[in-house]
């Protein structure tokens, strides 16, 4: 298949848990991976969220409810899900699938460092407004 590893298993398997928020994706290596919505959404491989090169990323924030509302094939190599705060442009292809699922711990352990760092937050109530332009933000 174009674009994918020969190395790359195929999922055989690709369900939607409403109920838990969560993808399974299961491969034909045996691998089975449940990817919470939350994590397919700020791990989404669009240049929206991942920039056009490293430094570039955006810290996706207050993403913890957000669902996913339609799921679309894209030829046999990926998937293309809307979530529900309208952002559908993520191709996740197989080997991305099969590369965030065998990582997910890790990945997941440092999208939550960043947001400490970024002082963030997965809430969607607690997502501060975008700071107004001009000036340092100090009120004397």
């Amino acid at each position: 298949m174009a674009g994918l590893d020969e190395n790359t298993p195929t999922p055989t398997d690709i369900i939607v848990h409403r109920d838990r928020k969560t993808l399974e994706v299961a491969f034909d290596d045996g691998s089975r991976f449940e990817l919470p919505f939350e994590f397919l959404r700020v791990y989404s491989p669009s240049a929206e969220v991942r920039g056009h090169g490293p430094g570039q990323e955006t810290l996706q924030q207050g993403k913890r409810d957000v669902d996913i509302v339609d799921l679309a094939p894209v030829g046999n190599y990926a998937i293309k899900p809307t979530f529900s705060d309208g952002h559908d442009s993520g191709l996740y292809s197989w080997d991305y699938l099969f590369a965030i699922g065998r990582n997910q711990e890790e990945l997941w352990n440092n999208y939550l460092e960043a947001l400490e760092r970024a002082g963030g937050t997965r809430d969607p109530s607690k997502v501060p407004p975008p700071p107004p332009k001009g000036g340092c933000g100090h009120h004397h």
